[in-house]
């Protein structure tokens, strides 16, 4: 039986990541990218292998990962950013479309595209995970990218 997994490490051979983060709710969707960036620094990865992509808000992730993943320069793109519930429906139409929209574009390239958007009811609940009680999600983020990426390179070698 073939039995394929990624496995946590300390350093990797970088490759060109890049990384989507709205900068709607921005004191956030800036820890969520510091926390992202010193990840893949700690992992072996320097400025030139991340490009960073900034777009107005949320809704606008999906089609920036879409024209990031035509260009075929990126073999992993992370969306970042933070939804926090208000006091009308918007939030329930922003969380699907973007969800749907990421997981649209990683189906039809075949890229990993790793969801690191907070979609939280209040702003305290983002700020937990953000190195709080839940951990830090642009970490997280970040080691599902290199999960995944290890996963895709030996799909393609041992299956």
């Amino acid at each position: 039986m073939q039995y394929i997994k990624g496995s946590p490490r300390d350093n990797y051979s970088p490759f060109p990541i890049a990384i989507v983060v709205s900068q709607f709710n921005r004191p956030i969707t800036r820890e969520l990218l510091q926390g992202a960036l010193k990840e893949l620094n700690a992992k072996g990865f320097t400025e030139k292998d991340i490009a960073v992509v900034e777009v107005p808000g949320a809704v606008e992730i999906p089609l920036t990962v879409k024209k990031i993943a035509k260009l075929k320069k990126f073999e992993i793109i992370i969306a970042l950013g933070a939804v926090i519930r208000g006091e009308t429906t918007h939030y329930d139409y922003v969380c699907q479309q973007v969800s749907d929209g990421c997981q649209k574009v990683a189906l039809e390239f075949e890229i990993p595209v790793i969801f690191g958007v907070l979609t939280t009811e209040n702003e305290a609940q983002a700020w937990d995970r953000l190195g709080g009680r839940h951990g830090h999600k642009g970490i997280d983020a970040v080691d599902c990218a290199l999960n995944m990426h290890e996963v895709m390179q030996k799909m393609e070698l041992e299956l």
